[in-house]
């Protein structure tokens, strides 16, 4: 596919290629963590049901090999238990209380909420995690169902030299050095920098080097229509309902 033009054609993993213009795509960060349990099924669930496009989650490894939805590298903060996920089994994960009776998912029972719904974005937390999500992904032909992210970049690599049909993007906590040379080197299609380091100049860049430009994680109305403005392709947040309800005040698709 060819194109020429300032702003690229928007890859969206099994939604094809679609114009950016005036377009935001919502990515509801752990589900709808502002609102429910994070990275549970019932997260995941109010997202979806909410009107996001994508529902992003976090993948840790545990003793046995399952990939676990979990953030932390310990269960403490999130569940009524103790310890490394590492060192726990699916079981002993299984049962813990993450929230309101809810239970730590695997990336299985994610994808049965989300695959052909919403796109998962999938955050690789360890390096481990890597083969047993593209094991799950192949098995369940999810290729077009999911991006894969992290802040691991060598992993978004080998994601591409595994499967190249699955969208992976690159996550950045600060601007570095010519930050899209390390996107496009990894084969990556999406940048996701946190909001708070992001201007005008470095979206149009971003376009001009056919990626596209998705921020983290923003909860604050402000700051949701200062990135609508500004041109961003997806935003992450905690309160997906806010954000849809901005754009539709906004009068964006």
């Amino acid at each position: 596919m060819e194109y020429s033009g300032s702003s690229p054609p928007m890859c969206l993993g099994g939604l094809g290629w679609r114009s950016p213009v005036l377009m935001v795509r919502v990515i509801g960060h752990r589900g709808a963590a502002g609102l429910e349990p994070e990275n549970t099924l019932r997260s995941v669930r109010r997202a979806i049901l909410l009107g996001v496009d994508e529902v992003e989650i976090d993948i840790r490894v545990s003793k046995d090999g399952f990939p676990v939805v979990i953030h932390d590298e310990t269960v403490d903060r999130t569940t009524d238990g103790h310890g490394y996920v590492r060192d726990l089994t699916l079981n002993e994960i299984k049962n813990l209380d993450a929230g309101k009776g809810e239970h730590i998912p695997t990336l299985g029972e994610i994808l049965d909420l989300t695959q052909g719904k919403v796109i998962l974005q999938i955050e690789l937390k360890v390096p481990e995690a890597l083969k047993p999500v593209m094991e799950v992904i192949k098995r369940r032909s999810a290729e077009e169902d999911v991006v894969i992210t992290s802040f691991i970049h060598r992993l978004l690599a080998d994601v591409y030299r595994i499967n190249p049909r699955v969208a992976t993007g690159a996550i950045f906590s600060r601007v570095q050095e010519d930050v899209f040379k390390r996107v496009i080197g990894v084969h990556a299609r999406w940048a996701y920098i946190n909001y708070r380091n992001v201007d005008a100049g470095l979206i149009r860049e971003a376009h001009e080097r056919g990626l596209m430009f998705g921020v983290w994680t923003v909860d604050q109305v402000d700051d949701m229509r200062r990135m609508v403005e500004l041109g961003v392709d997806a935003i992450g947040t905690n309160r997906p309902d806010i954000l849809i309800r901005l754009l539709k005040s906004m009068g964006t698709p």
